[in-house]
């Protein structure tokens, strides 16, 4: 059976209530908030977080032989950002990494793409969006990603939600557009492609109903994402499907994340779906596309550790709009009086890449010293070249020490450095993120998470940071 096999999500931390930011421009007040990335995150990062949750069951990421990037806001031109992902994951140098970016509509793409696929495919969708201080994109917009695994062709690997059908429909339309280099969207008046929307979503509906043999009062789950929010409302009021069908948008919550939409929804689905029920996932833009799932008896065993309600209900304070503005390039700020950073160099990177972007430590054959970094020779029983590759991402630890510096160069000062003993033995310093000074306590528990620590010369300084835990887990 050929299906989907495993699935996460990311919701990033940081919240910006609507009502907040319309008491600052004088607009009509918006109900809710949106999802924020922090100012080093972006959609390579939030795709490693995403992808992480995916690969989770043990066993997995051996197994997977391609990897797609999905997503409208890249964080290179010209260079792949699916291998920053893949090095992250520490996938094999074989498996194929390549970008789907550009458009919105991307994140379909890889999506049929992976269920099309004959080997075990990670497809990650990503998306941080932005838009001009008042308009609609601004304060409907949100951040986020969603990780699947599709296979099952040729292995016995549990299929949690098996591929029923699938269907497109192409159509050019120019209802928003964005030239490269431009970082906000133009957007046509809504009432131009709304019954376009919903004449090309029923077509494809009903061809992907066809080709299963359902109709359309067999689903579920109707989901329906797109940047078109007024088409998307009209596709679920028209497609017939049962009223306790229609899923909720997640909008009020936290923002439409673009690309990472269907995505997120679909996992949000998934957290919740019971075995044997139909899921149809319509997705709005340059035309429509329509995925049939059908949730196995292997769904309940396998969901997401952090489901999306879970990491919705985790989500941070509302932030200050100023402090939107300032990390998202929109409001320049007084950088610290201190010699700019500088860029991460190619070569020693290269060197390094499985612990710049993999954090894999070394760990003493001799001894059993953990070390943070790796290094030839051991620290304790002095023995060269006997060591062993020790993956830490999944690792946590604890705060043994702290500081809070003021005067450091970062998009959010202060800077919050933290020393940590990690679970098992080793002791690193590094950045604490997505946190307050309240949470730099020594005693506190933390977990690793993929961060970018710099931009320079044009260059994204990718490594590992820690973060508060803030889950029951531990």
């Amino acid at each position: 059976m050929a299906g989907l096999i495993a699935y996460g999500a990311y919701v990033p931390y940081h919240r910006l209530a609507r009502a907040d930011l319309a008491a600052v421009l004088g607009t009509p007040p918006g109900k809710g908030t949106r999802a924020v990335a922090g100012y080093d995150e972006d959609t390579t990062s939030m795709a490693v977080e995403a992808a992480r949750g995916a690969l989770a069951p043990d066993g997995l990421r051996p197994r997977i032989g391609q990897l797609f990037l999905a997503t409208a806001a890249p964080a290179y031109l010209d260079k792949t950002n699916a291998t920053a992902v893949h090095a992250a994951l520490g996938l094999d140098e074989h498996v194929l990494a390549a970008d789907m970016a550009g458009s919105v509509r991307s994140g379909l793409g890889a999506l049929i793409t992976a269920a099309r696929s004959t080997v075990p495919t990670l497809t990650v969708l990503s998306d941080l969006r932005t838009g001009l201080p008042g308009g609609s994109d601004e304060s409907a917009g949100g951040d986020g990603a969603a990780a699947f695994v599709f296979g099952g062709h040729r292995d016995s690997t549990p299929v949690i939600a098996e591929l029923l059908a699938h269907d497109t429909v192409s159509d050019e339309i120019l209802d928003r557009w964005r030239l490269p280099g431009s970082p906000t969207s133009r957007v046509w008046e809504e009432r131009f492609a709304e019954e376009i929307y919903v004449d090309l979503a029923g077509k494809a509906l009903t061809a992907a109903l066809d080709r299963a043999g359902l109709d359309i009062a067999a689903v579920d789950h109707l989901i329906v994402s797109g940047l078109h929010a007024r088409a998307c409302a009209s596709v679920r009021r028209k497609t017939g499907a049962r009223p306790e069908a229609v899923t909720a948008d997640l909008t009020a919550a936290i923002g439409n994340p673009g690309t990472a939409q269907p995505g997120l929804l679909l996992a949000d689905v998934l957290d919740r779906a019971r075995p044997g029920e139909t899921i149809a996932l319509v997705v709005l833009g340059d035309g429509a596309g329509v995925i049939l799932l059908r949730t196995t008896d292997a769904l309940p065993a396998h969901r997401s550790a952090r489901p999306v309600a879970g990491q919705i209900a985790a989500g941070s304070a509302p932030m200050p709009y100023a402090t939107y503005l300032s990390w998202r390039g929109l409001l320049d700020r007084e950088p610290p009086r201190r010699p700019d950073p500088e860029p991460p160099y190619a070569p020693p990177a290269h060197r390094r890449n499985r612990w710049k972007y993999g954090f894999v430590a070394a760990r003493c054959e001799k001894c059993g010293t953990r070390h943070l970094p790796p290094d030839r020779v051991c620290t304790s029983c002095r023995s060269v070249d006997a060591m062993t590759g020790e993956p830490m991402a999944d690792v946590r630890g604890t705060v043994a020490t702290f500081t809070v510096d003021r005067l450091a160069h970062t998009p959010s000062p202060p800077m919050l450095v933290v020393v940590v003993d990690y679970d098992g033995g080793g002791r690193f310093r590094c950045q604490l993120t997505d946190a307050t000074e309240a949470d730099a306590v020594i005693g506190a528990r933390v977990e690793m998470t993929f961060r970018r620590t710099v931009t320079a010369a044009g260059v994204h300084n990718y490594f590992w940071k820690a973060r508060p835990v803030r889950t029951d887990e531990d």
